[in-house]
């Protein structure tokens, strides 16, 4: 794989990293055909066990010696992903899944588009040259409806809204407002966030925050070995949730944004706002602010991190929101690695 060329502020890193992140429980047996497809030269291998009852972290251990295995705080994809995203140390994060049902070998098609200026590559079985072997018609109907829905709430032009293979900067990680992993686990076992609608809510927050995504055309394949932990009719009433939920917050969102705009204009002082338009590409005056959130993250502190004005920045101040920058507070338990 070459080495990628960023677009944008990321060019002061003459040759970035790429961290490959593998949620996997009970995946012995098809992580074999995983790490063999896997392009060599990848700079860090991050898999996050999910308290696997087989040899999972053995197997990797023995295939992959340079791995980093990270024990995910509660349950579900969505945690294991936020905990692998949390460890991860290059520049640009890959999500593959652990089944054998993303390809490792297409790899370098997601991270050719961050090279020529994306901020997100996300994956799709329904452009041209993608595909699957894998889903059922009940899922594709499924999956083709809940895209419909996102494309006309949010006025984007997705063509997959449901899969799992993304490839992005990690200074995009602070935009997205993951779930924090160091959150303790709540009654019901999961945090909204925590389940498969981790790619639908991942998706649609990169849009919202107006960040340039290049979709890429992907193969999914069928599970290797082993049965699949999705379900169609749970899993599809989260996603649906999740959309319904995050149009509540697009809304408001967008609300809060007008109102600091017409103080501004009342006091002719200028307020920070955000633009939320997803047809529009971000403005790189925000990116310092998330890259100083996320080394506040990783060094555990809190930081009050200056806002830029204009309509890229956040409408409050990091000091007031630290969950609007991905700040982590001081003390916060973070993910096992080993």
């Amino acid at each position: 794989m070459p080495p990628a060329r960023p677009s944008g502020d990321d060019r002061t890193t003459p040759f970035p990293t790429v961290s490959v992140v593998i949620p996997a429980r009970n995946e012995e047996r098809n992580l074999p055909y995983v790490f063999a497809r896997l392009p060599r030269d990848v700079d860090e291998v991050i898999l996050v066990d999910g308290g696997s009852g087989d040899r999972t972290v053995e197997r990797a251990r023995e295939l992959w010696p340079s791995i980093r295995i990270v024990r995910q705080t509660r349950a579900g994809k969505g945690n294991a992903l936020v905990c692998g995203f949390a460890a991860a140390t290059g520049d640009i994060i890959v999500m593959i899944d652990a089944d054998g049902s993303t390809d490792p070998a297409e790899l370098p098609n997601f991270v050719d588009p961050l090279r020529a200026g994306a901020d997100f590559a996300k994956g799709s079985r329904f452009r041209d040259g993608g595909g699957s072997t894998d889903i059922t018609p009940l899922r594709r109907l499924g999956n083709r409806l809940l895209n419909g829905i996102v494309n006309m709430l949010f006025g984007v032009r997705f063509t997959d809204l449901c899969y799992g293979y993304n490839a992005f900067w990690r200074r995009v990680v602070p935009e997205l407002r993951l779930p924090d992993p160091a959150s303790p686990c709540p009654s019901g076992g999961k945090r909204w966030g925590d389940g498969f609608e981790i790619e639908t809510l991942m998706n649609i927050r990169v849009a919202t925050a107006g960040l340039r995504i290049q979709e890429v055309p992907s193969i999914e394949h069928p599970r290797r070995h082993g049965e699949s932990n999705l379900r169609t009719f749970r899993d599809g009433a989260r996603v649906l949730r999740t959309i319904l939920r995050e149009f509540r917050r697009y809304v408001s969102d967008r609300y809060l944004a007008v109102g600091a705009r017409r103080r501004a204009e009342a006091t002719g002082r200028p307020e920070a706002t955000r633009t939320l338009n997803p047809a529009e590409s971000v403005t790189r005056a925000v990116e310092p602010v998330t890259a100083a959130a996320w080394t506040a993250a990783q060094a555990g502190t809190t930081t009050v991190i200056p806002v830029p004005q204009g309509p890229a920045a956040a409408p409050e101040t990091a000091a007031r929101r630290p969950a609007e920058v991905g700040v982590l507070p001081t003390g916060a338990k973070q993910p096992e690695v080993s």
